[in-house]
């Protein structure tokens, strides 16, 4: 039960797990990509032609709350089934029974205090929704376990299969409903549908995995290991989310709506490139995390890999916000418009601080997780009310910028270099994307006022965009591919 603080030097197995965690992050990314796009389809049709901003509104505030409850309502223990050595089908029973009982917990709690929740986050007809959607909470604390082997074996193929079913089934359930004019409720139930879809789906890639038990002295090592975890990264969850309570609190629910899908919008880059990524980050830097030089040539490249390929799409969103609302969700979501911008340079700190996140969390510095969330979200709460009374959702983004780029990144740098990873290792991975992203976006608001914003126009702009900073990456080629196999456990 100790060998989180033991794990075998990575010379040893490194081009196994080369190998293991290349084909894990390919078929991760494919997954992700695919599913995304699916996720991106979907939410073009519900907003043109079933939902107004204010059913999107509500489906943002129970989506808020139950991506909350999410992050702690296993305790963090589950990340031993991926973090521990040897055989973690010794206390997995244990981390079964452990996951589903908070998980229990929580939503017994929400079901209560649905209504006042509602109220207080200025969606009072969002208590219902509250109440399905966050059924999840209980499926997702039943899967956490078989998900968990199927993390720890790379397994990524079979979770891609999972994960179509969850979309599918979830999809056609949510169509199925806003068709027939159930409005914000439509995604709460698909939503459920699609959890107990995947929660069968890992309990078959999985077998025999989902079995409870009891082990006194497993529970105690379990909750030490998962409870500064679980705080962190509900702490991180809440940085991310508060700025829709607040919205729906203290601006309209029109304004709620507005924001809610310039937010999600933002976070294409961070579902497609980061969710990828941390499939297998964490597991990679848990078999690095023996070896500091290893460990600090993993991570640059790891940050190099999903800066470079996250870039161009922020600045793309960024640079052509408006046209883009426009043509895909319809000229009544053109105020979302104003915000993403800013929530896209946002959007791009998220992802690097997500990287760092599962770097800090494989080399034991759950308690410096612990500070660095707690001191975002402290000074990140009278920032957002003060953005919002003075620039409404506009407001709001700049605000989140203003704080994730003043004050978490340089508190993140210096937790990183307290676990062996320098700034010149940083340096190393950002510089040629960032310029890249300059030249970029000077190109692409160039072409964009001499061009126009018709789709032929926004096509040859971004294609040029794109090109320059092709340009640009490639004196970075070398270092993106990696030369050493204990250098390329990433990626």
């Amino acid at each position: 039960m100790t060998g989180q603080d033991t794990e075998t030097p990575p010379t040893a197995t490194a081009p196994s797990l080369g190998r293991k965690v290349g084909s894990a992050a390919r078929w991760s990314l494919i997954n992700t990509v695919v599913m995304r796009l699916g996720n991106f389809a979907t939410g073009i049709i519900l907003a043109r032609f079933f939902l107004g901003p204010e059913a999107w509104g509500v489906y943002g505030i129970a989506q808020t709350v139950l991506l909350v409850l999410l992050s702690a309502n296993e305790l963090g223990v589950s990340l031993a089934i991926v973090r521990w050595e040897g055989d973690p089908r010794r206390f997995a029973p244990t981390v079964v029974t452990l996951s589903t009982a908070s998980s229990l917990l929580l939503y017994a709690v929400l079901f209560a205090i649905a209504p006042a929740a509602a109220r207080v986050l200025g969606s009072a007809e969002a208590s219902g929704v509250l109440r399905v959607m966050c059924l999840c909470v209980v499926l997702d604390g039943l899967s956490q376990v078989p998900a968990g082997f199927l993390t720890r074996e790379f397994a990524q193929g079979r979770r891609m299969i999972i994960d179509a079913v969850n979309f599918l089934l979830s999809t056609a359930v949510t169509l199925l409903l806003a068709v027939q004019g159930w409005g914000a409720m439509s995604f709460a139930w698909g939503s459920v549908v699609g959890n107990a879809a995947a929660l069968i789906g890992c309990c078959l890639a999985a077998p025999r995995t989902l079995r409870f038990g009891w082990d006194p002295e497993q529970a105690r090592a379990l909750l030490r290991f998962g409870l500064p975890l679980a705080g962190a990264s509900m702490l991180a969850l809440a940085v991310v989310n508060v700025d829709t309570m607040i919205v729906g609190s203290t601006l309209d629910q029109l304004a709620l709506g507005f924001y809610v899908l310039a937010f999600n919008i933002s976070g294409w880059p961070v579902r497609i490139i980061s969710e990828a990524a941390r499939r297998v980050s964490f597991a990679g830097f848990s078999r690095l995390a023996a070896s500091p030089e290893a460990l600090s040539a993993g991570f640059s490249r790891a940050l190099g890999v999903v800066m470079t390929a996250t870039v161009p799409l922020c600045v793309l969103l960024a640079a052509l916000a408006g046209p883009i609302v426009g043509l895909v969700y319809g000229d009544r979501w053109l105020p979302a418009a104003d915000a993403l911008p800013w929530l896209m340079a946002l959007g791009l700190v998220r992802i690097a601080c997500e990287l760092a996140y599962d770097c800090l969390v494989a080399v034991g510095q759950r308690r410096s997780l612990i500070a660095v969330q707690a001191l975002w979200l402290v000074v990140l709460l009278p920032v957002l009310v003060i953005g919002s009374d003075i620039g409404g959702i506009v407001g709001v983004s700049q605000a989140h910028v203003l704080v994730a780029g003043g004050v978490v990144v340089p508190v993140f740098l210096f937790a990183l270099r307290r676990g062996g990873i320098g700034l010149r290792a940083i340096a190393k991975a950002c510089t040629w994307p960032f310029i890249g992203g300059v030249a970029m976006a000077a190109v692409v608001l160039g072409l964009e006022r001499s061009l126009g914003d018709g789709v032929l126009a926004l096509l040859a702009t971004s294609m040029a965009g794109a090109a320059v900073y092709a340009v640009c990456l490639w004196p970075s080629r070398a270092f993106l591919r990696g030369s050493k196999p204990v250098n390329t456990a990433l990626g």
